[in-house]
């Protein structure tokens, strides 16, 4: 399909969804819609899982300037998903398309199923000129990144992208983008933007979450990183809509740590009760220190509280066992979920349960609205092995789903990198079972960009009792054309052909003290700083608290 009759399939899309939007104020844009991906699975004995993506849509030289670093071509990373809680079926996932070694991707796809993942369908939103962006319609950019999507509960849904990089300095060099679908995924608002600054200001690691508990709010959150003498280095910026994303008010500051310190990895979740509860990383450059944390609104967003620890971020980061070559994963970014009672779950990469070895994946939860948090228990069933990048998404029964990589298949053969994605399941947080999502994948086939990456975070969802992970992983050796693909499984029960879940109990953490901390603070100190830099593209001016961290 050429790209000129995809986007005049798109144009009839978007004439026959003219009645909704003269109702509601949307207006339908063109986005590039691409072939569906087939119900299929992938080759081998990966019978389980439906290949999501495709070939790029994009061609070469799409964005008419020089860029800088490596294109990965037909390389899919940082997956995210949303189910519609007015049809279960229907699941919308993002990702970044055409990744760049130094920052971004040529754009941002997103996928529709009305099948509950069995099959799907691809659009790509004017985020970038790749994706038919231009300064009239909000996508004159030559990169995206950080996708995210969320459901409102009146079945509408909105995602969000991080644009950036313009080579004419008067113009924005990095931008927070949103728009949304009335029709599942199908067709699209035009683009909102909520935030677009110069290069001495890079906007970062957004997410957005359409509130739950009434379908008018829409929150938008992200750190920005500043150069500016004087300006807070990475504080909070909230950006709200309250009319179901249609409009959006002006974006502001609702935590600002001051100059020698920053915040990365925001994400608000949303209690029964309505609370707000932001969760992020709190990163002092001066300590070499991190903590996560949360702030909570009880008056959606006009108001917050102080952050409120929830415990020590002790990643080291994660490295290829073999060749000790580094693989860039979420380690500063946790991620958490909401079950039907009001219990806050959150997780991220630790090496507490190793004194400061290797990383693994801690679990912390809340039942008082976020006010205090249980001591940290290891979520990964195998301590020895390093884990990293968890996602957690919590049913409506309470049933509690993490998935995270690791690599417990790993070979002495320092050419390959066999990573598998698994997923542990509890009713209670302590008591597990663990299934894996799929045969193990290369990681040394990944896109390198800051390490070895298929993506800071994956998405997970689910369809009644069933989890459904939306993921990344390498091809099968097939060339450099194709290094990753985007996948989704629909897991209720072990299949005929696996092995059988394996039921094991969260260990809790033993702190790290006097020696063992004085071994590990200089690793953790090392990882915090890379990390941080490593998210700041080329073209942005540095803050003078990470100038002295080399690029990988």
């Amino acid at each position: 399909m050429s790209h000129h009759s995809s986007l005049s399939t798109n144009t009839r899309r978007c004439l026959g969804a003219a009645l909704a939007a003269s109702l509601t104020g949307t207006v339908c844009v063109s986005v590039i819609a691409a072939p569906a991906a087939e119900d299929a699975a992938v080759s081998g004995a990966d019978r389980q899982t439906t290949r999501v993506t495709r070939p790029s849509p994009f061609p070469d030289g799409c964005s008419d300037v020089d860029d800088t670093g490596q294109n990965y071509v037909n390389a899919e990373v940082e997956p995210f998903a949303s189910a519609n809680p007015k049809n279960g079926l229907n699941i919308v996932g993002v990702w970044q398309q055409d990744r760049w070694s130094d920052g971004g991707s040529r754009g941002n796809g997103t996928g529709f199923s009305f099948n509950a993942g069995r099959t799907w369908n691809r659009v790509f939103l004017p985020y970038t000129r790749c994706a038919g962006g231009t300064a009239a319609n909000g996508g004159d950019f030559d990169r995206a990144s950080d996708p995210w999507v969320s459901f409102s509960p009146n079945g509408v849904v909105h995602q969000m992208a991080l644009a950036l990089g313009n080579q004419d300095p008067r113009k924005p060099a990095s931008a927070m983008l949103a728009s949304r679908s009335l029709d599942g995924g199908r067709t699209w608002s035009a683009i909102a933007t909520l935030q677009a600054d110069t290069a001495e200001r890079f906007n970062d690691k957004n997410t957005i979450t359409a509130d739950p508990t009434d379908a008018r709010y829409v929150y938008a959150v992200w750190d920005r990183i500043s150069s500016v003498p004087g300006e807070g280095v990475g504080p909070i910026l909230l950006a709200r809509s309250i009319d179901n994303g249609a409009s959006w008010q002006p974006t502001r500051i609702i935590f600002d740590p001051g100059t020698s310190a920053q915040t990365i990895g925001n994400r608000i979740e949303v209690l029964p009760s309505g609370r707000l509860v932001n969760q992020f990383t709190l990163i002092d450059f001066t300590t070499g220190t991190a903590i996560v944390a949360v702030i909570v609104s009880d008056d959606k967003g006009d108001t917050w509280s102080a952050p409120i620890k929830v415990a020590d971020l002790l990643s080291v980061g994660t490295f290829d066992p073999t060749t000790g070559a580094p693989v860039r994963d979420g380690g500063i970014l946790p991620q958490l979920s909401v079950g039907p009672d009001g219990t806050i779950y959150s997780v991220w990469a630790d090496s507490r349960f190793s004194g400061g070895a290797i990383d693994g994946i801690a679990l912390s939860k809340s039942t008082d609205g976020g006010q205090t948090w249980s001591k940290p228990v290891q979520v990964n069933r195998e301590p020895s092995i390093a884990a990293f990048t968890p996602t957690v998404h919590v049913r409506r029964d309470g049933t509690v789903g993490v998935t995270y990589l690791d690599f417990r298949s790993d070979t002495s053969d320092r050419k390959t990198l066999p990573t598998d994605t698994w997923l542990a399941v509890s009713r209670d947080g302590v008591r597990w079972r663990e299934r894996r999502v799929a045969p193990a994948f290369d990681m040394a086939r990944a896109p390198v960009a800051g390490g070895l990456f298929v993506g800071d975070y994956h998405g997970l969802v689910s369809v009644g009792k069933a989890f459904v992970p939306f993921f990344v992983k390498t091809t099968e050796p097939s060339g450099a054309r194709n290094r990753t693909d985007a996948y989704s499984r629909m897991m209720m029960r072990s299949a005929a052909n696996e092995a059988p879940d394996v039921m094991y109990t969260a260990p809790a953490a033993t702190p790290l003290a006097g020696e063992r901390v004085a071994a590990a603070q200089p690793r953790i100190r090392q990882a915090l700083h890379r990390a941080a830099a490593d998210r700041l593209p080329s073209g942005f001016a540095r803050p003078a608290v990470l100038s002295d961290v080399p690029n990988r």
